[in-house]
């Protein structure tokens, strides 16, 4: 009789073809996906590859998505896209989605990442994967390395800390709120680079962009993994994707008697929340940074500009315009999610309030394409507000949801979305 699993020790016992793991064991796993970008693959790659005279473990695992450096501004953009272009070509990968979207969105979007895979990306935001139920986490070049000549890495079986969120979301607060509040309290290592995975009935109740945001955003936390056991959700996610294949959904959930460290929330009790500069960790209710003036509002990146992200800013914006001298900047996360929000009508709704839309890209997310001011205060729904890292050294950068994005927007200052929706 193997001792109680939870979902991660789950994924990782099939990734090493074992019954069981137990925390703490080192063990060598297969890699199902592997997925990298313009920024952190081929051009780190590629020379190494070279150099050992190696290629890669299986081409038909590979991803390359070319998101950070497009569309290309200057000879050194032109330069990094070029090579994975060049590269990819050469390689014959099956798999490139170039100028599309970003990485988190493009690959889950066409089903790449199923419940029950072990992956790992070029990228410190791919824990998003573990919103399907699968194993994804982030990884450097050198391991990408050694992944690509071998298709194998080694990792050492986490601690599962449940985040467990009883209730439902009151409207105007989402996914990312949940986020900022655990940071918030425990802090960007809280999650100790173990496993993070979220329960509950709040939970359960998001939409898979939703459930998407918290995976994408334990990054943030400091966990490996952001877990999501999947569900009815999760199959009709990847039925529209494309996937045809059976899921095994009851094989992928954790046994309710593993051994974990439990952390519960109020969700009925959460306010939409905001982080003041230069960190997640400065994450609060509102009402503690309202009235903070703001310049600049940017609608953008893996984490805040998804077609739900998008329709959260419209259903605020509708009928209404900035505030006087405010910018708004729109870089909606895939040209799939914008081509669907145009349909719909959102995008015009965006336009008309007085919203500038930029290129399905990473942009000013990844300090690229220059369109943060210096000085600037900013209110932004994308996941990180470091010093310098949207481009500018001088802007004071707010993180927070879609809805407080557009409501701080049309106000000219931090405000509470919930004013706007009534």
């Amino acid at each position: 009789m193997t001792q109680p699993q939870t979902l991660a020790q789950k994924l990782i016992a099939a990734a090493c073809g074992r019954e069981a793991v137990a925390e703490g064991e080192i063990v060598t796993c297969a890699v199902d996906l592997a997925m990298f970008h313009d920024s952190s693959g081929p051009r780190r790659l590629q020379p190494m590859l070279q150099e050992l005279g190696a290629t890669l473990w299986d081409p038909s695992k590979v991803v390359l998505v070319i998101d950070h450096y497009v569309p290309e501004s200057d000879d050194e953009s032109r330069r990094i896209v070029r090579i994975a272009r060049d590269w990819a070509s050469d390689q014959q990968l099956p798999n490139v989605y170039d100028s599309v979207g970003i990485c988190h969105v493009v690959v889950p979007q066409h089903g790449h990442i199923r419940p029950g895979m072990f992956c790992v990306g070029g990228d410190s935001h791919s824990p998003t994967g573990g919103a399907f139920g699968a194993y994804m986490f982030g990884i450097g070049s050198t391991e990408m390395l050694g992944v690509a000549v071998t298709g194998q890495i080694w990792v050492k079986v986490p601690k599962t800390l449940m985040m467990r969120w009883r209730g439902r979301l009151a409207d105007g607060v989402t996914a990312k709120d949940m986020m900022l509040h655990m940071i918030g309290r425990y802090g960007m290592n809280g999650g100790r680079y173990q496993a993070v995975e979220f329960c509950g009935e709040a939970v359960r109740a998001l939409s898979m962009q939703e459930r998407m945001t918290l995976s994408n955003m334990s990054a943030e936390l400091g966990s490996q993994v952001g877990l999501i056991a999947p569900d009815e959700t999760t199959a009709a996610y990847l039925r529209q994707a494309g996937v045809a294949a059976e899921l095994d959904l009851a094989r992928w959930q954790g046994d309710p008697d593993a051994d974990a460290e439990w952390h519960d929330f109020d969700a009925a009790a959460l306010a939409p929340q905001v982080a003041a500069p230069h960190s997640p960790a400065n994450a609060r209710d509102v009402d503690q940074y309202r009235d903070v003036p703001v310049q600049v509002a940017y609608i953008g990146a893996c984490t805040g500009a998804k077609l739900e992200d998008l329709r959260a800013a419209a259903s605020v914006l509708r009928g209404r315009r900035l505030a006087d001298g405010m910018r708004l900047m729109v870089a909606p996360a895939s040209r799939q999610d914008q081509e669907q929000a145009d349909q719909e009508g959102v995008m015009q709704v965006l336009r008309d309030a007085g919203a500038q839309v930029l290129a399905t890209s990473c942009g000013a997310c990844a300090g690229y394409g220059g369109s943060i001011p210096d000085g600037a205060s900013v209110i932004s729904t994308t996941a990180r507000n470091f010093k310098g890292r949207m481009g500018s050294e001088t802007a004071q950068v707010y993180l927070a949801s879609p809805y407080t994005v557009a409501a701080s927007a049309v106000a000219g200052r931090v405000a509470d979305p919930r004013e706007f929706m009534a």
